[in-house]
């Protein structure tokens, strides 16, 4: 059981860090809105790169990709959420029904790595060459997020025996 109760109390902590990231992007929406301006805009770049014709200049373009990571955010949070419930109603079944329960898990955990993995650093670290850039750079941040969340995976589906 203790594996288990892990299992809910890892998928509940990175619930309540994808909810408070969704929280805090729109109660202080312009700090980190500045940053997807920024790493859209190329404009801290290193100056003679030949890909800034990547660079995207329309500011309705910016709030749409920034709305698109907070929808992202929510997502993983609810599935997250919802998962640990799940979880939590199946911690004294059988190892099979534990095992079903974990779909929603697995899919917020998913969800979660395409935003901070894809998004952050496929995106934002390598078309928009995020990496280049000495003020906007979250490729730092986005690697510790997507490793827990891929820790978290990892060990959720490990298998787990059946309750005493």
């Amino acid at each position: 059981m203790t594996t288990r109760y892990a299992k809910i109390a890892m998928t509940l902590a990175l619930a309540a860090f994808a909810f408070l990231t969704v929280f805090n992007n729109v109660t202080d929406y312009s700090s980190n809105f500045n940053f997807v301006h920024h790493v859209l805009s190329m404009d801290t770049t290193f100056p003679d790169n030949a890909a800034r014709y990547r660079a995207i200049d329309q500011a309705w373009m910016w709030h749409a990709a920034y709305w698109l990571i907070i929808f992202g955010e929510a997502l993983t949070a609810g599935l997250l959420g919802y998962g640990a419930v799940k979880l939590w109603q199946a911690r004294r079944a059988e190892a099979l029904v534990f095992a079903r329960a974990k779909g929603w898990t697995i899919a917020g955990l998913t969800v979660g790595f395409f935003v901070w993995f894809f998004g952050f650093m496929v995106v934002g670290g390598e078309w928009f060459l995020m990496w280049q850039s000495e003020i906007w750079n979250g490729q730092d941040a986005a690697f510790r997020f997507y490793m827990a969340i891929l820790g978290v995976l990892i060990f959720l589906n490990q298998p787990d025996a059946n309750p005493d």
